[in-house]
């Protein structure tokens, strides 16, 4: 005990670097007591001083030669006599801290020549025992001296040969794969002496320092190999030589593990303990180097490890489990894990080293567990919410981040941190779960179309056209995947076609995506074509009946990497011979129907356009199919009659399907004869205005009807290109104005294929021509196009910020530009538009610095489009919360507005305590208007009196202050007394358009404050309220209707925005339900045709530019307009409104202005998005009639609403839906939202949502029809069809999410019916299975596994088991329609059921926490005192099965499924609001078992990972896992059942590396290190921790003397305060 503290005491200093030592062992080569020293050994150790420090080691290990040697010799002394001539010896010099150190050195130099001599060997370890006994050894600098020192000699003793590597658990790769020896990095994952970089070679007694090269730091330790050596002989010899090398490492080996084993029974430094278990671990990973040096052949002949081999590997062993005991935790077990030392590819026949590695691949299992959710193989991307959550990609180059993706999936590791990237994507094994996994997802996007831009994201180019560059971080899908999903997409409907369903959109959305990917080099044509052949022949060979695969491959035969294929690959022969394997002879019930027409005639297409590419290739042509394009051409003629104009509106089917055709052959004469027909009216001259005095003759094309979409559609995507291009020119770039014609036919045409058609219109007319945008025409063309017809579609393509960004420069371009007021009002509204469509958090600045470029409105548009983004979809990234302060202050630095209290109650907490200190500034704004009133008035009356002279208008214009400027219009109202005719309205006119458009925005602001001042004052004097607001009404539709000086949409926001007095909002009522308004919505709505653009048929009508936009706006601009409209400009306005009177309370109100403009909101471009968003921003506070008022909005025939929903939400007296409702609005996801399993039939079963690949797979029934084709009579829909939400299951899960927030009950009962839906639902299915002809009850007959987990007794196992089934669901119904076993179909309702309560605001999370909570609690078995700790973990393991396992023996429990559906929830959760899940853990403390925190443990664990880069809530995640830890192992605590620390072994494995998972802010890598915070909070933590399990933490502490972590942290090391 003695020897113990007097040692802790000598390691008190922090061990020197191995460099250090290294000078000063150089230096302690010329210390006058090193000879005295020397001498001492040499005596003991029966050596001659003179003997040459080499001889030892050149002496063979012979034991005959060394007993001849030993008899030349003198005895050496008794052992026992050593301590005390070293005691006289230490007694002649006084700096003992000096000879203590040559004593080391000395010791250090003899061990490395001495360990093949046992005798010596044995004096040694004496020697040291002895010098320890009186504290004369410091372990903390002799044993990383030493460890350096055999690093050194082994190099030496190699002769010649490389040295060793030191090899760090984190050098090991993340896949759980060793890496080649040769390449096994050397960094050590410490700061203290490196292994790796070993001392020069070990020097001689009594001779000076020998200089040495070092090796390379990346050698291994390699002797000469094979191929070096000429003959037999010399084979010979170099065996025997290497034999002696292994034996002379081996002992040196074993006798180092002899020291350490010594060493370690003292109390050593952390930084120590690391450096011996990273040898130990090197020594152990690269135990077999040796068999480098001879012929490999040879090698597996006639080398076994021999006995000196196995050990030293046994010691070695020894000290590895004596660091990691658990009595002394001296590493952590983690370590272990992290090690890869499992995975060394020639693990020795030796039984020590195998019982190691099977205990890490247990307790890695256990930890990788931890990581991972519950049915966390099912989590796929849905398509059904736009949010896509960020993953980290850790260590990644700056150039990269710029381009960084975002990953839909990921695989986990061996340790069960989730990983993507395109190395990982490349490495994935065909046919393997992970493949099929991805499988599963990108099958799914071919259904459902998600953007381009996810597409972009989320693809791998196909490896022969991959140009050189770094790898992608986020990508997570190979060309490999794409091609075998597009193959299996292809013969899914081929077999519908097949089946006489008719899957015309479906191909054509097809082919869209088709295109795209073809193009974008994401599929190897060549090897597409030849895998599309062998599917289809070695498949079913009758299933190609029809041309539609040809049709597919004529799509994209002129794309550029499809004609280099075709012309110069050197396989062009064999793919154009498979090409043209795909054709058949169509043979269709309708002749004369276009499709049928197209699908005869594209053999001939795709022949004539091969016959053009190549003359190699024309051999294998079919000369009938070239012979039938004759009758083309013929057709051609006589149709286009040889002027190349065809009546486009007057066409038969027949020859709609010939001219498809014609486009497919000559793209060129047909772009030109739809361009000529849009051309084809003429041009007429445009009239200048009233306003107008100009030369300039402006030319206008006269209108024709637009190109239908039934027309477009069977365009070849050759001819959209040209056209899309054709007409581009013509509008941007053409001299006369385009008709309406062109430009609804060029969006059209845009709407049809977004995938291969979408271009950016600012940066593509730029990089076309930048002078365009420069001529206002186009500008506002553009603007108009956007604005009224392509908004939905910029929002689907992930695009709608970056315009954004381009629209508010050319806002901040004109804001201060006198007169721009109809680009810049037009550009505000888009702005408004966009910003108000942005469902995901931004940068209000691209740049993301300095105040923002915004208008006052859009700066007031963006923190209201914040709240309802915050309040009903979350913050999706930790870094945007972080953010959100730098972002308001951005906008506060030029915005003076703030927020009555009525608007803040509704607004997310985050947002209105940053807010809420705002100072109101209206005061000042009055106090300011008083000062300067009389002046302004002054100015007014000699401006607007009649008889003002005219030409004090340049005057004012000029001279005026900028402050009076301001206050022109609150001087004009204040001068009308009620009477606007009194005052002069053509010089107002005048003013208003001469002022900058920032300066009438000001003025309006300025007129609402003094408005409603002004009524507050004459209400003092006694005036009646009813009086003064129509007088204020009158006076204001003086200014925005009698002689439209202002625009209405500024004015109507300018009065809701001050709804803290009580009359704005009155008065913003009374100018709606005004008849001029009114008027002017009914006359927009005539003149602009149905919603649905896309469906009119008809001309379009133009409307006069001054009838349009009124006189402000229009003024002396000459340019028409196309959509662009005053009452068009109010769709952004009037959902504002209605949100600003309900947080009024003005609910009767709300629904009359409802119910005044519902029509008009057809009109609304993305009016689900407003009925969804109003829902979930006012849930709880809508009363049911205003809620069906909201729901009217929307044209109800076209939303997939549930049958029963109306009765729902209308009935008279609300009750719960009975759970046939629910559990059918389950089923619609599953069937429409959730990624389908699918049964390859090519590869057989996918099983890809099994936990191991032996269990029977769970594969849909062949019967039934793929359930994500549940509606395929219906057919897919085109984007331009749902173009808000933008995706059919988008569609479909927002609906569903429409109908649980319209329901007239509470989220609890809500939340209730879902979650017992969930618990109960496989006895439910399997029950009613049972009687259905035909249903397979899949009880899992065909497992190859016990049908029941091992280890629990049937009573506690069948304890947790959910055997209760749910009444009121028609079960058979659910099961037939989903197509899916029961088994499958109950882990996907989980699925659906997570999914959708995501999406649902936060009232309902809290309700799903407290629910889930008391159904843990009321497990009666987790509390039953009568179960032992077996039954009990074993109960729990059991009960926390995936539940896809447990489905197939029907054993499903309660406990699985609530954490599998708490997990289908956390993955769909945006960060910000995981936050609330801690409420599961508070409601379900006191913790009093293992049992209970091991389910804490499971809920909450896997949260941790993707919390990585949030650290605030992952310190709060973590310290509530800590305190639950607290409650059963605390000092004070007194659990039901007395428990061992060892039986959380796998949460104190998970918690070190999910700290470390942290810390590196994504998969642990070989630098990883913990975050100084995390430590403290351990630390923190532990300390109310029992002894026993303090200690199993003690690493994960800031304190450099107890924790490795912490002693070799390069922050804690500097500063260890």
């Amino acid at each position: 005990m003695d020897q113990s503290q007097n040692q802790a005491q000598r390691s008190a200093p922090t061990a020197a670097p191995a460099s250090a030592s290294a000078s000063a062992s150089r230096a302690y080569q010329f210390h006058p007591a090193r000879a005295a020293i020397v001498d001492l050994f040499n005596l003991y150790l029966g050596r001659s001083s003179r003997q040459k420090p080499e001889d030892s080691i050149r002496e063979p290990p012979n034991k005959t030669q060394k007993r001849v040697l030993a008899l030349n010799r003198e005895l050496p002394p008794r052992n026992e006599q050593f301590l005390l001539d070293f005691e006289q010896l230490q007694s002649q010099f006084s700096d003992q801290e000096q000879l203590r150190a040559v004593t080391e050195s000395v010791l250090i130099s003899l061990v490395v020549q001495c360990s093949g001599h046992a005798p010596r060997a044995e004096f040694l370890l004496f020697a040291l025992r002895s010098l320890c006994s009186i504290g004369y050894i410091n372990w903390d600098t002799l044993l990383p001296f030493l460890l350096s020192s055999i690093s050194s000699a082994e190099m030496t003793v190699g002769q010649g040969s490389q040295v060793m590597p030191a090899v760090s658990s984190t050098s090991l790769s993340q896949s759980g794969m060793l890496p080649p020896s040769s390449s096994i990095p050397n960094s050590s994952n410490f700061q203290s002496s490196n292994p790796a970089s070993p001392l020069p070679s070990v020097h001689g007694i009594g001779s000076p320092a020998q200089s040495t090269i070092e090796p390379p730091s990346c050698a291994t330790l390699s002797p000469a190999k094979s191929s070096d050596i000429s003959c037999n002989g010399q084979q010979s010899t170099a065996r025997v030589n290497s034999s002696i090398r292994d034996n002379a490492v081996s002992s040196l080996r074993q006798l180092c593990c002899k020291i350490i084993l010594a060493g370690l029974e003292f109390n050593l430094k952390p930084v120590t303990h690391a450096e011996i278990f990273y040898h130990m671990l090197n020594w152990l990973v690269n135990w077999d180097q040796r068999q480098q040096g001879i012929d490999e052949s040879d090698a597996v002949k006639s080398w076994r490890p021999d006995k000196a081999l196995i050990e030293w590997l046994h010691s070695c062993l020894d000290v590895i489990w004596l660091l990691v005991e658990e009595d002394k935790c001296r590493v952590p077990f983690y370590e272990l894990l992290r090690s890869g030392v499992q995975f060394i590819e020639n693990i020795p026949d030796d039984e020590a080293l195998f019982t190691l590695i099977l205990e890490i691949h247990r307790r890695r299992d256990m930890m990788a567990m931890h990581m991972q959710m519950l049915d966390q193989h099912l989590h796929c991307p849905t398509f059904g919410t736009h949010r896509i959550l960020s993953q980290t990609a850790p260590n990644i180059a700056g150039e990269a981040v710029a381009n960084m993706r975002y990953s839909p999936i990921t695989y986990p590791s061996v340790l069960g941190e989730p990983l993507h990237g395109e190395d990982l994507a490349m490495s994935i094994q065909k046919g393997s779960l992970d493949w099929e996994r991805a499988l599963r997802c990108i099958r799914h996007a071919l259904r459902t179309t998600p953007s381009p831009d996810w597409w972009k994201r989320v693809l791998l180019v196909a490896p022969s056209y991959k140009s050189p560059q770094p790898p992608t971080p986020g990508a997570v899908f190979t060309s490999e995947m794409i091609c075998e999903a597009t193959i299996d997409r292809i013969i899914e409907l081929l077999k519908l076609t097949n089946s006489e369903i008719n899957c015309w959109q479906e191909w054509l959305i097809l082919s869209d995506i088709f295109f795209f990917l073809t193009k974008s080099g994401c599929i190897d044509f060549v090897d597409f074509v030849d895998k599309l052949l062998s599917r289809v022949t070695e498949g079913d060979p009758h299933i190609l009946k029809t041309n539609h695969v040809t049709l597919l491959l004529a799509q994209v035969i002129r794309a550029e990497l499809v004609m280099n294929a075709l012309n110069s690959d050197p396989r062009k022969v064999e793919t154009t011979r498979k090409l043209i394997s795909f054709h058949r002879e169509e043979r269709s019930s309708e002749p004369n129907n276009p499709q049928s027409i197209l699908l005869d005639f594209i053999s001939s297409c795709q022949n004539l356009r091969i016959w053009s590419l190549n003359t190699a290739t024309r051999d294998y042509l079919n000369n009938e199919q070239l012979q039938k394009g004759k009758q083309i051409d013929e057709w051609w003629r006589q149709a286009s009659k040889g002027d190349r104009i065809m009546d486009y509106m007057n066409m038969d089917d027949r020859s709609i399907g010939m001219f498809w055709v014609v486009s497919y052959t000559m793209a060129q004469p047909a772009c030109e004869t739809v361009m000529n027909w849009l051309n084809s009216a003429g041009v007429t001259e445009l009239l200048p205005g009233p306003n107008i005095q100009s030369n300039e003759r402006v030319m206008v094309m006269r209108e024709v009807s637009p190109l239908p979409m039934s027309l477009l559609s069977g365009f070849s995507m050759n001819l959209c290109l040209k056209l899309a291009f054709q007409m581009e020119e013509s509008l941007f770039a053409g001299q006369v104005v385009p008709s309406i014609a062109m430009v609804e036919t060029y969006t059209r045409l845009l709407l049809i294929a977004p995938h291969s058609l979408f271009r950016s219109h600012f940066s593509n007319l730029s990089q076309r021509n930048p002078a365009l945008l420069s001529k206002p025409g186009v500008t506002l063309l553009v603007l108009e196009i956007l604005n009224y017809r392509l908004l939905p579609l910029y929002r689907y393509q992930g695009k709608s910020k970056a315009l954004m960004y381009d629209v508010t420069k050319i806002i901040s371009a004109r804001k201060g530009k006198r007169g721009e007021h109809r680009v810049f009002r037009l550009a505000e509204n888009l702005c408004m538009n966009l910003i108000l469509s942005l469902r995901d958090f931004f940068s209000v600045k691209r740049e993301g610095k300095g105040p923002t470029e915004f208008t006052e409105t859009l700066n007031r548009i963006t923190i209201i489009t914040l709240a309802i983004t915050i309040k009903t979809r979350g913050i999706a990234d930790a870094d945007h919360l972080l953010y959100l302060q730098t972002m308001l202050e951005q906008i506060m630095a030029t915005s003076q507005h703030t927020w009555s209290e009525k608007t803040l109650r509704y607004f997310p907490s985050v947002l209105r305590d940053a807010l809420m200190g705002r100072m109101d500034k209206r005061s000042a704004v009055i106090q300011a208007w008083q000062q300067v009133e009389t002046t302004v008035i002054n100015q007014c009356k000699q401006l607007l009196s009649p008889s003002a002279d005219p030409s004090y208008v340049t005057t004012y214009v000029s001279h005026s202050f900028p402050q009076h400027r301001n206050c022109l219009c609150a001087g004009a109202w204040v001068l009308m007394h009620g009477h606007p005719e009194s005052i002069n309205s053509a010089n107002l006119a005048r003013v208003l358009r001469e002022f900058s458009p920032e300066e009438v925005t000001a003025n309006i602001y300025q007129m609402v404050d003094v408005l409603l001042h002004h009524i507050q004052m004459e209400l003092q004097h006694g005036h009646p309220l009813q009086d003064l607001l129509l007088k204020a009404c009158a006076n204001l539709a003086f200014f925005v209707w009698t002689h439209e000086l202002l625009p209405f949409d500024i004015l109507l926001l300018a009065l809701i925005d001050r709804d803290e007095d009580p009359h704005a909002l009155r008065i913003v009522i009374n100018l709606l339900e005004r008849q001029e308004l009114q008027q002017r919505v009914n006359l927009y709505r005539i003149n602009r045709g149905p919603p649905e653009h896309w469906l009119h048929s008809g001309m379009f009508k133009r409307v006069e530019l001054q009838k349009a936009l009124g006189n402000h706006l229009s003024w002396k601009d000459r340019y028409p307009t196309f959509f662009d409209d005053v009452a068009a400009r109010l769709l952004p306005v009037i959902p504002l409104i209605v949100y600003r009177l309900i947080e009024n309370d003005a609910i009767d109100p709300a629904e009359r202005v409802l119910a005044m403009y519902s029509p008009f909101l057809g009109y609304h471009p993305l009016k689900f998005t407003f009925v969804r968003d109003i829902l979930a921003y006012f849930y709880g506070h809508l009363p049911a009639k205003l809620i069906v008022r909201i729901l009217k909005v929307l044209d109800l025939g076209k939303i997939p609403f549930s049958e029963s929903f109306p009765q729902h939400i209308t009935s008279p007296n609300p009750v719960c839906p009975p759970m046939d409702y629910f559990a059918t609005l389950l089923l619609g996801l599953v069937n429409n939202v959730i990624p389908p399993l699918h049964n390859n039939s090519k590869s057989g079963s996918m099983g890809e949502h099994l936990s191991n690949s032996v269990r029977a797979p769970l594969n849909k029934t062949p019967a039934t029809s793929q359930s994500g084709l549940g509606n395929a009579s219906e057919g897919q829909k085109a984007f331009y069809q749902i173009q808000d939400p933008g995706t059919y299951t988008q569609l479909v899960l927002e609906t569903a999410v429409i109908e649980l927030l319209s329901l007239p009950v509470s989220a609890s009962q809500i939340v209730s019916s879902l979650v017992q839906i969930v618990v109960n639902i496989q006895p439910t299915l399997i029950q009613s299975s049972n009687g259905l002809p035909g249903a397979p009850n899949g009880v899992g007959q065909a497992s190859v596994l016990p049908t029941s987990p091992s280890g629990g007794s049937t009573d506690s196992l069948s304890a947790g088991r959910s055997t209760t089934s749910v009444s009121g669901i028609n079960t058979s119904n659910i099961v037939s329609r989903s197509g899916y076993t029961c088994q499958q179909l109950s882990c996907l309702l989980i699925q659906a059921c997570g999914l959708l309560l995501a999406q649902l605001p936060p009232d309902f999370h809290m309700q799903l926490y407290i629910e889930t909570s008391r159904i843990i609690k009321e497990s009666w078995w987790l509390t039953d005192g009568k179960r032992s700790l077996g039954e009990l973990d074993s109960a729990v393991g059991y009960a926390l099965l995936d539940p896809s396992w447990a489905a197939q023996d029907n054993t499903s429990t309660a406990i699985g499924n609530i954490v599998a559906l708490l997990h289908s929830f956390f993955s769909n959760l945006p960060q910000e609001w995981l936050e609330g899940t801690h409420v599961i853990i508070k409601h379900l403390r006191p913790v009093t078992s293992v049992a209970m925190l091991r389910i804490a443990f499971r809920i909450m664990g896997p949260l941790l990972p993707r919390l990585a880069n949030a650290h605030s809530l992952f310190n709060k995640t973590l310290s509530l896992l800590l305190s639950v830890m607290v409650d059963v192992f605390g000092r004070n605590s007194q659990p039901s059942i007395p428990v061992e620390a060892s039986e959380i072994a796998d949460l104190i494995d998970f918690l070190h590396h999910v700290i470390h998972y942290e810390g590196q802010g994504g998969p642990v890598q070989a630098n990883s290190k913990p975050r100084p915070e995390s430590l403290a909070l351990c630390g923190r933590a532990s300390e109310s921790l029992c002894p026993d399990v303090q200690h199993l933490l003690s690493h994960l502490k800031p304190d450099v003397n107890s924790s490795i972590y912490a002693a070799t942290h390069p922050k804690l090391v500097q500063n260890p305060s």
